[in-house]
């Protein structure tokens, strides 16, 4: 099978090896529904030392354009603490202060602790995986992922990438896009 995007030795359907994903994300495929079919879902292999989006892209000729990060957010009123997941594409800088913590309806927004967004996703730092985040969770992922063809993603580990069609993210249950969820890094 060929890669859709970058350069990589072997491209798998991620739906048929699903023992090489974290077990949310090999979940949440088992049980997809969606406007892509699953076996659109792509694994490529690599290097978990090699799992940073920079470093990745330029191993396998990946532009920041066309990778997404998912970053775990901690939203709070009073006591009251929500974590949401929201995707990116890795030139960009998610607005956690102003549309997310709007969109959340919270008084602050920060990066939620690395310890927390591992225990709670079930995922692996550095390959967290939009796919597969608790179903509780607000998802929410910028538009210009959702316009994308293919992006890489992480699946859950940090041995291992997903290529997926931006529109299947954007169809992940309980999917929100937004415009400027993005916004330029600097």
């Amino acid at each position: 099978m060929h890669a859709p995007i970058g350069n990589f030795a072997e491209v798998l359907q991620a739906s048929d090896h699903l023992d090489l994903l974290a077990p949310p994300v090999a979940e949440a495929l088992r049980a997809w529904r969606g406007p892509v079919p699953v076996d659109q879902v792509l694994y490529v292999d690599s290097d978990p030392a090699d799992a940073d989006t920079a470093v990745f892209g330029e191993i396998h000729g990946i532009p920041p354009e066309r990778s997404a990060n998912c970053v775990v957010v901690a939203g709070r009123r009073g006591q009251d603490v929500t974590l949401a997941g929201c995707v990116v594409l890795a030139h960009t800088r998610a607005d956690v202060n102003g549309l997310v913590r709007r969109h959340l309806g919270v008084r602050k927004a920060s990066f939620a602790p690395m310890d927390t967004a591992v225990g709670e996703s079930g995922m692996e730092y550095g390959g967290i995986s939009p796919i597969g985040l608790p179903r509780e969770w607000p998802l929410l992922v910028d538009a210009a992922v959702a316009d994308t063809p293919y992006v890489v993603i992480g699946s859950g580990r940090r041995r291992g990438k997903l290529l997926v069609p931006g529109k299947a993210l954007a169809g992940l249950p309980d999917a929100v896009v937004l415009e400027g969820l993005g916004r330029a890094a600097g």
